[in-house]
């Protein structure tokens, strides 16, 4: 239906969802639990390999927690559904690629979403910050992510400050990966969505969950993990056709025919 807070769009391999809750694209209970269910489906649909999650409209991507839906009852302590706040940041097991395209304003909560994904690509007037501070609270996911994704003393700033930083700046302190006019910055998030779902599912599944059980673990653990078969995906991949496919194709020099199994 056109009045949904989320649209869903497949294409192939690659799930599209666009948040559109004008004006702002902000996010409450409701639609944070629609998110939940649309995220837990595309993690378990086999047949949808990568996802890109965007803003409707030009100047916004999403500024976070909806206030006005708070004000008029909405607990911030409230039931956000599976997956946590906008569905994403806490959904376990995801192990299948996400590109954020972030079409204008992306802030607070919003940043939070951008941040759980694995590439951020946005158009040349976007901007980013963490505006928690000035309302006398604490952006809680960002503060555990942002200072692991960037120089600690930007991210200090932007926690402490509140202070805004634009694409370019973005980019040069390794928050996001791309910057593209905005008029192209969906084609280019499709092209590199497609690029990614032309490629091993179940390989980008064991890289997604070494990544994030690694993340604070000594490397000498990891490793170990690894090597005493204790990473499921890691073992899938080890005992599936695709394994045997990647050889075959190496060896009679084609592209290889993956098919997640």
């Amino acid at each position: 239906m056109n009045d949904e807070p989320i649209k869903v769009r497949k294409g192939g391999h690659v799930l599209e969802v666009t948040l559109d809750r004008p004006k702002a694209n902000a996010i409450d209970l409701a639609t944070s639990r629609i998110m939940g269910d649309v995220f837990t489906e595309f993690r378990d649909d086999p047949e949808l390999r990568v996802a890109i999650v965007t803003g409707a409209g030009e100047k916004f991507f999403c500024p976070g927690w909806d206030l006005k839906a708070a004000a008029d009852g909405d607990a911030v302590d409230g039931d956000y559904g599976k997956g946590g706040f906008g569905g994403l940041q806490e959904l376990r097991g995801l192990n299948k690629p996400v590109i954020a395209a972030v079409n204008g304003i992306c802030c607070g909560g919003g940043l939070e979403l951008a941040l759980s994904a694995d590439i951020i690509v946005a158009a040349g007037h976007a901007t980013f910050a963490l505006p928690e501070i000035r309302s006398g609270t604490v952006a809680d996911a960002a503060s555990i992510k942002l200072p692991k994704r960037i120089p600690y003393h930007i991210a200090m700033e932007m926690l402490f400050t509140g202070r805004w930083l634009d694409a370019e700046e973005a980019a040069r302190w390794g928050l996001i990966n791309h910057i593209y006019p905005a008029d192209d910055l969906m084609n280019e998030a499709r092209k590199l969505a497609e690029l990614l779902a032309s490629g091993p599912p179940l390989v980008y599944a064991a890289i997604k969950e070494v990544v994030r059980e690694a993340e604070d673990m000594k490397f000498q653990d990891a490793l170990n993990r690894i090597t005493r078969s204790q990473f499921e995906t890691v073992e899938t991949l080890y005992r599936s056709d695709d394994q045997k496919e990647g050889a075959r194709a190496f060896a009679e020099k084609r592209d290889p025919v993956w098919k997640g199994r």
